[in-house]
């Protein structure tokens, strides 16, 4: 029994400041309301009719109400302050979420462009090798049509892959003109004040 309740204190003893004082000016409203009314009996006469009861009643009657209302102001406080410790709390913790799953969203992002780039290269790498497998075969057949007598139509199909190869060779500087274009154009700064994560 004992151990539960001293876990239960443990689990609970986080009072703050505010609420050390909250306790102090309740106890100092109880011991002021006990110490009129000591001070009052102390004051009255030893027999005491109904019209010295009046007397005494209602000096301790209008104490009690004023203490009253200043507990009731000092709790009223005291749950505003609990409210706006709770919103503060709450809104600080909503902005960890959003920052953080902005976070998350701009890692996904980086890793998505990471990945269509790797499939880019795979993908260009493979179209390369066939371009080039192409090129070497359009090569062959025409300088096998150049020793095999027909000079005209090896010539033509050497030149048709020399304009291939400058072809896909122009092609390919212009898309690495774009992306320096695009990581230029990504990183210049706005106009707007975009929050970084």
């Amino acid at each position: 029994m004992n151990v539960k309740i001293i876990s239960f204190v443990g689990k609970n003893a986080h009072a703050t400041k505010g609420d050390i004082l909250q306790f102090i000016k309740f106890l100092l409203g109880i011991f002021l309301v006990q110490s009129i009314t000591v001070v009052l009996l102390f004051l009255a006469p030893e027999i005491i009719d109904w019209i010295d009861m009046l007397r005494l009643g209602l000096p301790l009657l209008f104490v009690a109400v004023v203490v009253a209302f200043w507990f009731s102001s000092i709790s009223a406080h005291a749950k505003k302050d609990a409210i706006y410790r709770a919103k503060e709390q709450h809104n600080k913790e909503r902005e960890k979420l959003q920052l953080n799953a902005e976070r998350a969203k701009t890692r996904v992002i980086k890793q998505a462009q990471k990945d269509i780039a790797r499939e880019a290269k795979t993908a260009h790498a493979k179209a390369n090798f066939k371009v080039g497998a192409a090129f070497a075969g359009a090569i062959g057949v025409g300088g096998l049509f150049v020793m095999a007598q027909m000079f005209t139509t090896g010539l033509l199909i050497l030149s048709a892959a020399g304009g291939v190869v400058g072809g896909y060779y122009w092609r390919g500087k212009r898309e690495i003109a774009l992306k320096r274009d695009y990581i230029e154009m990504e990183h210049k700064p706005t106009r707007f004040n975009l929050p970084k994560p």
